[in-house]
């Protein structure tokens, strides 16, 4: 169903239920939250699951692009 709605929304097919799950826990972790409530809030047993949905990171800086010096 989330691929079906995705395809007519026209959204990359690459598009599933993760997306959403991880779209949620970065939100979460970006607004302050806690990778403990996180993980209690996806009904994880393991905090390493929880992680690999964490986006946070994926995020680059304006500081780290003028890092590069030619």
């Amino acid at each position: 169903m989330i691929k079906r709605r995705a395809h007519n929304a026209g959204l990359p097919s690459s598009i599933c239920c993760h997306s959403f799950r991880a779209t949620g826990i970065t939100a979460y972790l970006n607004n302050g939250g806690t990778l403990e409530h996180a993980q209690r809030i996806a009904a994880h047993e393991s905090p390493k699951t929880t992680k690999l949905y964490d986006r946070t990171s994926d995020e680059v800086s304006l500081d780290e692009i003028e890092r590069i010096v030619i």
